[in-house]
């Protein structure tokens, strides 16, 4: 059983995040992603300052704030019983090596479909100048009894 109270709680920021080259390229190699993720000099041709992160990485800043909400005992999510359900990225600037990211986290909703509960999060990443980098919008399935 999810708790319905949780939707609409926002969790606090997390602790910044350095988003490193050889993180991004690891990242990259083990979801196949383009050369501006893996080679400096065509990322940077391309007029990027620095390795651009695949499209899925921010799942990795994101991990951190669904760690808070997992750990919340007002929450009431059996981790055992989770799928993941759904993910999706909007980006308002690519994000690059060496940006210092934090995320916020808010409970979007919390939905009972049969036995099941769906719960929906939306996640904003901000760089080290506190501008939007991206939000990550994720929906989880917690599986009934």
């Amino acid at each position: 059983m999810v708790n319905p109270e949780i939707q609409g709680k926002r969790y606090p920021r997390t602790p910044n995040y350095l988003v490193g080259r050889e993180k991004v390229r690891e990242f990259a190699r083990a979801v196949m992603a383009g050369p501006e993720s893996l080679d400096l000099d065509y990322a940077k041709a391309n007029g990027h300052t620095d390795l651009v992160v695949p499209p899925t990485f921010p799942v990795v800043i994101q991990e951190q704030s669904l760690a808070l909400v997992l750990s919340d005992p007002q929450s009431q999510i059996d981790f055992s019983r989770v799928v993941h359900g759904d993910q999706r990225f909007i980006y308002q600037r690519p994000i690059v090596a060496g940006d210092e990211l934090t995320s916020e986290l808010t409970v979007a909703s919390v939905k009972s479909l049969g036995g099941n509960h769906m719960v929906s999060f939306e996640t904003a990443i901000y760089d080290n100048e506190d501008q939007l980098v991206c939000t990550a919008i994720s929906t989880l399935v917690v599986r009934g009894e």
